[in-house]
């Protein structure tokens, strides 16, 4: 009896390179925008990381974005628009505050919560009553955005849980075969995923710090913006509570090594830190150090990885997937890392480092 063959579809991903990211050649991201208008998956870069792409007005197409990263169905999804017109037809209200912050911050790395309208599918929202809608300003994802004629639904272009991509190769690493297209202007600038700000209630709240800071927001309102829990709290957030925005319960930005944050005087944290690095690699397993420039030097064993300048902390957040990505790659076992300021822009690197490191925090002090 004659076997039958089965045939199994492969998607092979595309791959676009955009050399001249501040002339650029539209009729390369054309095919670009026709597959995402049609359903398409397509991972492009923004100023914050890069993202998976798919229109966001069509339900079957938010489905595939969960589906290729294995993200939880009820972990809503940023709708990225190129032009402010495009907001209004996504919501069904605009307060004062978010026109504030629009006017401040759009174009750029700050998602706003708005009530949604009935044109966006549950799909895209993850069955909630709000969108999250940017408008990133790095130029190919603008452009992108025009051609494909539609808001694009874009979560992070990685596995569900893993350090969040900053350069093509890092999608790659993670989407290659699951997706159609991966446009490629090479490595992002900010490092860390967008401000997400509520403004769907009486008072606007932060879900997510970015770079777009606590203070930078307050302000712009005229008035101290409040924290959710799911920043300031020790732990992961219920398992039976809706997140109302990316990032806020699930594991996230985690490498595939056992991560452990130390805190405390800086002294006393390389010291612990050395302490449990030998100890670690006694027992032979590979160990990583993340650090900074100004302590680098002070760790002899284990491989030491610098994140920048402790006084420039935009240095430390363009580097910190990088970091954990390339601890992926060494396949090292346990990442001790040094703790940060949680004021300004270091409220958005420790909230990254601490969901990695899934809330475990050493006090070197004690």
């Amino acid at each position: 009896m004659e076997t039958e063959q089965i045939k199994v579809k492969q998607i092979i991903t595309e791959h676009i390179i955009i050399e001249d990211t501040e002339q650029i050649d539209e009729s390369k991201l054309k095919k670009a925008g026709e597959l995402l208008k049609s359903g398409g998956l397509v991972a492009f870069p923004t100023e914050t990381v890069y993202g998976l792409g798919a229109n966001a007005l069509n339900e079957e197409a938010a489905k595939k974005i969960y589906a290729a990263k294995g993200r939880p169905s009820d972990n809503p999804l940023i709708a990225h628009i190129a032009e402010i017109e495009s907001l209004k037809p996504l919501v069904s209200e605009i307060s004062e505050d978010a026109e504030k912050l629009i006017h401040a911050f759009w174009p750029g790395p700050l998602t706003l919560i708005f009530p949604k309208s009935s044109l966006v599918p549950y799909g895209t929202t993850g069955g909630l009553e709000t969108v999250a809608v940017r408008m990133p300003s790095d130029p190919v994802a603008q452009a992108l955005i025009r051609l494909a004629g539609v808001p694009v639904a874009a979560p992070s272009a990685n596995t569900s849980g893993r350090p969040s991509p900053t350069t093509a190769q890092h999608v790659w690493q993670d989407m290659n075969g699951k997706i159609d297209m991966i446009v490629d202007g090479g490595p992002v600038g900010i490092g860390v995923e967008s401000t997400i700000i509520d403004v769907s209630g009486i008072e606007p709240v932060i879900l997510r710090p970015g770079a777009v800071t606590q203070e930078m927001a307050s302000e712009v309102l005229g008035k101290e913006i409040g924290l959710d829990p799911a920043i300031t709290g020790n732990g992961p957030m219920e398992s039976d509570i809706k997140p109302k925005a990316p990032g806020m319960k699930y594991k996230h930005y985690a490498p595939k090594a056992e991560l452990t944050l130390v805190e405390g005087e800086m002294d006393n944290v390389v010291a612990l830190i050395n302490r449990l690095t030998s100890e670690k690699l006694e027992e032979g397993f590979i160990v990583g150090i993340i650090c900074t420039e100004e302590t680098k030097e002070k760790y002899s064993k284990g491989v030491v990885r610098s994140m920048g300048i402790r006084s420039e902390e935009s240095s430390i957040a363009h580097n910190l997937y990088g970091v954990l990505r390339e601890f992926d790659d060494l396949n090292a076992d346990f990442i001790f890392s040094e703790s940060f300021s949680r004021d300004h822009l270091g409220q958005a690197i420790m909230n990254r480092l601490t969901k990695a490191a899934g809330y475990h925090i050493l006090n070197a002090d004690e």
